[in-house]
């Protein structure tokens, strides 16, 4: 078979056979008697071989071995290939997350899109003062894209950078908002802790809305964070949380300034005030936790709170009695 009808049936052009050829890959068997070349059945399928290689990403040279060198080991250039290819995605992964990340904001011109790219490099930087230079910036006249505030502010570990990073969150609008509360189902216990702590400095009832969920939260650090955001807005349903903090003596005293807070409605104090007496009067209550209790109502106006410090005064720990008769005169000097 001739030179051009085995590239009209191959599908490889006379220019790449010849190609081969110079190469040492095909041979043609033969030579008409005009001299024109002429390939023969099993010179054809060595060129389906070669394209099947070719397919798999190997190079002239590597199939050249892989046909001809019967040492070969086949296998182990498999497996470098498979990492070579996981390689090629991953970074092509990375570019196509950079070139969404600046058709994000909606660049004006090359400066932009030059200062995007500048920023989002500072905020994968190793240098912490680099990364919290890039997220206290990021508010500027072309801001970071807030998917890539995100990112940066659920793998931030240092804390500064972390709280430049929720800053700059808070002031990109609801945009970030929904991809922070995806962090909340991380499997990373740290994401999760990242991701509570972001949408507590988000504003708005989206942000609000996600904390209400995270009360659900598995993740104790997670129901702790979102019981302290709700309570500094006025959430009441994060009263239980809440009064369950001061029982554990985990950060008690921020969760008793948030039930302060929530009781400057007079039926959310009463409820508190009844929460509170109810998880006093448990046998399981330790002396502890009854102290801490006892010290919350300081915070908690109205008359189910002052009925509750007078009961309270007569109890048999000495040390609740007299932390509540202290309130109470407390109370009274006001």
């Amino acid at each position: 078979m001739l030179i051009g009808e085995v590239a009209r049936r191959s599908g490889v052009s006379a220019r790449m056979l010849r190609h081969y050829e110079s190469l040492g890959l095909v041979r043609p068997s033969g030579r008409t008697g005009s001299g024109y070349r002429e390939y023969s059945g099993e010179d054809i399928r060595r060129i389906f071989h070669i394209e099947s290689l070719r397919s798999l990403g190997l190079s002239l040279r590597e199939i050249g071995r892989a046909l001809d060198d019967p040492g070969f080991t086949l296998s182990a250039l498999v497996g470098d290939l498979i990492r070579q290819t996981r390689e090629r995605i991953a970074a092509e992964t990375e570019l196509l997350t950079r070139l969404r990340r600046i058709d994000a904001v909606d660049p004006t011109g090359w400066e932009d899109v030059l200062q995007v790219v500048a920023l989002l490099q500072a905020l994968g930087s190793k240098s912490a003062d680099a990364r919290q230079r890039a997220a206290l910036s990021s508010v500027d006249a072309v801001p970071v894209p807030v998917e890539a505030l995100v990112e940066a502010a659920l793998s931030e570990t240092e804390p500064n950078v972390a709280g430049a990073l929720r800053w700059a969150l808070a002031r990109s609008g609801d945009g970030g908002t929904a991809l922070l509360a995806e962090g909340l189902g991380s499997p990373v216990a740290a994401v999760r802790e990242r991701a509570v702590q972001s949408l507590a400095e988000m504003p708005g009832g989206e942000a609000a809305e996600h904390l209400r969920h995270a009360l659900a939260s598995p993740d104790i650090v997670v129901r702790r964070y979102a019981a302290l955001a709700l309570g500094a807005r006025g959430v009441a349903d994060a009263v239980p949380t809440l009064i369950g903090m001061i029982v554990e003596g985990r950060n008690d005293t921020d969760a008793a300034d948030a039930l302060s807070v929530l009781a400057s409605d007079t039926g959310t104090a009463d409820e508190i005030a009844t929460r509170v007496l109810d998880r006093l009067a448990l046998d399981t209550t330790e002396a502890p936790a009854r102290g801490r209790l006892t010290q919350a109502l300081a915070g908690i106006p109205g008359t189910t709170a002052s009925r509750a410090l007078v009961e309270l005064s007569d109890d048999g720990d000495r040390a609740v009695a007299l932390t509540a008769a202290y309130l109470l005169q407390l109370r009274d000097a006001r």
